[in-house]
């Protein structure tokens, strides 16, 4: 026998050798079973921190039905979508309060429900000198801050996300009937209704029209404004025993309230003020919002009432 032929491996070892590998094998197999997935592939599902304006605004647009929307009033008003964010604020109005406190914590993206200068579709042409208007301007450009008007897209969510933050506010969702336009609550006076809207919303003072002592129970609920026409059309429809607004013409739904009452109608009215009617929907956004872009601090910052009553 020659020396390669002494040294090779018989079939024995062959088998010992393999049954080793095999060991082996398994046994590092079941220690990895211990790890989470997660760890392993941490580095690849990371949180995303560099968002563009443009990055948060189609994470948006992705849970609107429809959208984007070929005409809307839902633009950039300042800024870029290229920008760099840092943090958002969520508001109602972006009001110069809004815009520096926006700035003090450092956040440079501003989603507002409402017109930033002064007019439904923020037209500079008409404002082209107004000093408010180049005060606002200067004050957004001082401080890089990206605003976004968010007005059409919230009210076309799956749910109204305006109106379904102002039923969790005051704490009516579960008297919402899906399709159905009318709230049925518990039977209660016109005057502890608005004492509950205004506890519960964080309201001083709204505009009535109608019985204090009334017993509603039948509500029809339009947060912001509108319009006159939507507002008639829905009383003429549904007969609610109180519509509930933000903001009213005087000369068209207060005039008609009026007089519908006068004629026996059961209607009142209860207007709310348009800021604070909408606001509860722009804090419940930021809430719906924040999960969605992790590693980005969202803020609620109200805009409030524009109004001292006196």
């Amino acid at each position: 026998m020659d020396e390669f032929s002494m040294n090779a491996p018989g079939d024995a070892d062959y088998k010992r050798r393999d049954f080793i590998a095999s060991a082996l094998r398994a046994a590092f197999a079941t220690s990895m079973v211990g790890i989470p997935v997660l760890t392993m592939a941490s580095k690849h599902i990371a949180p995303k921190i560099n968002y563009s304006v443009q990055d948060i605004i189609d994470i948006i647009l992705k849970e609107i039905p429809g959208a984007p929307f070929a005409e809307t009033v839902d633009t950039i008003k300042s800024g870029s979508a290229g920008q760099h964010v840092t943090g958002i604020v969520t508001t109602m109005f972006p009001t110069l309060r809004v815009i520096k406190e926006a700035a003090r914590i450092r956040a440079n993206f501003i989603i507002a429900h409402e017109p930033t200068f002064y007019n439904h579709a923020d037209d500079l042409n008409w404002t082209e000198k107004n000093k408010v208007v180049k005060n606002k301007i200067k004050l957004l450009d001082e401080h890089h801050i990206t605003v976004w008007r968010f007005h059409d897209y919230i009210h076309s969510m799956k749910q109204d996300g305006i109106r379904k933050g102002v039923l969790e506010m005051a704490g009516w969702q579960q008297y919402e009937q899906a399709g159905e336009p009318i709230l049925k609550l518990p039977k209660t006076s016109l005057k502890n209704l608005i004492d509950h809207l205004k506890s519960s919303l964080h309201i001083t003072h709204v505009k009535v029209i109608g019985d204090l002592a009334q017993l509603c129970e039948r509500v029809a609920l339009m947060p912001g404004a509108v319009g006159g026409q939507k507002q008639i059309s829905m009383v003429e429809k549904e007969v609610p025993d109180v519509l509930i607004v933000g903001e009213v013409h005087e000369w068209e739904t207060a005039e008609y309230i009026r007089d519908a009452r006068a004629a026996g109608s059961p209607t009142s009215l209860i207007i709310l003020g348009h800021s604070v009617s909408e606001e509860p929907g722009m804090k419940w956004f930021a809430e719906w919002l924040q999960p969605k872009i992790p590693g980005i601090k969202i803020t609620h910052v109200g805009s409030g009432d524009p109004f001292t009553w006196i």
